[in-house]
């Protein structure tokens, strides 16, 4: 189960016998469950009840972990949550006939790029070769494997979400179809190799397209990500792109453009369907 949730009548009857009632309405009405661990947003004002509060909901909603919500940083996109009950966080969340396992204090995985996903599994074609630059867990190039067949080179640099990305490949049973990289992509070797490439990755996607644009083949499509204040819209991302291809000798077509989520306050999480031509 994923997404947002609203509050379940049963904590507030449990919880409005223990906690003082003022207290009462700022319990979280929305929480994201990722498989059986919880991540609750808590208000200052709970913490001295944070422990309890968490119990409830863990014994309410069935999960067996629960994590204080966040900030989400660094070049790894490494969470920081706080764990508030249970002792295990690393958890199979199924989506889209897709297996991904995770360990959710540490590995990002957001429930609100769903779409982005699915769409992955869609657009892919069998018999291509993807390179996912910024695999992660697998979070975009797995669908393209279980539904489409894709061939998939998954890079990512982290050692510890590299591990769950080797666990998910054998989950999902696309050994044959995935290899992974524990590598920096920028050290990747190969060239003009790609039919489809993956840049899934935010704020500073931009340095990576000269090493994307060297191994896509001629006409490849690339799906580029980047975080785009909203008074910069709808010229960017897609201008920049533009020309640091032009800058190394390539042409580019924008395909389709979308907005995954919103990122910040005036900032949005944009992804760009880009096709290149070597000039």
């Amino acid at each position: 189960m994923t997404g947002t949730q609203v509050i379940k009548p049963r904590i507030r009857e449990i919880l409005s016998k223990e906690l003082p009632g003022e207290l009462i309405r700022l319990l979280p009405k929305h929480w994201v469950q990722i498989g059986d661990v919880l991540i609750l947003p808590l208000r200052p004002e709970l913490e001295p009840y944070k422990s309890r509060i968490a119990e409830v909901y863990a014994e309410v909603i069935g999960v067996k972990a629960v994590l204080r919500k966040g900030r989400i940083g660094g070049e790894f996109r490494e969470t920081n949550y706080e764990l508030l009950y249970g002792n295990d966080t690393v958890t199979v969340h199924i989506e889209n006939g897709v297996k991904y396992k995770l360990d959710a204090a540490k590995v990002m995985f957001s429930p609100a790029n769903v779409k982005e996903r699915v769409r992955m599994a869609e657009v892919a074609r069998p018999g291509e070769l993807v390179v996912d630059m910024f695999a992660g867990i697998g979070h975009l190039s797995l669908p393209m494997a279980v539904h489409k067949g894709t061939r998939v080179i998954a890079i990512e640099k982290s050692p510890y979400t590299f591990r769950f990305l080797v666990e998910n490949i054998w989950l999902n049973g696309v050994q044959d179809l995935m290899t992974p990289y524990n590598m920096d992509n920028r050290d990747f070797p190969a060239e003009s190799i790609a039919d489809r490439i993956l840049m899934g990755y935010v704020v500073t996607t931009h340095k990576f397209i000269p090493k994307a644009l060297s191994i896509a083949k001629d006409e490849a499509v690339i799906h580029y990500h980047n975080t785009v204040p909203e008074k910069l819209r709808p010229e960017e991302p897609f201008a920049t792109f533009k020309r640091i291809a032009r800058e190394h000798g390539y042409e580019a077509e924008k395909l389709n453009e979308l907005v995954v989520k919103r990122y910040a306050p005036g900032v949005w999480h944009v992804v760009v369907d880009v096709r290149v031509y070597k000039r």
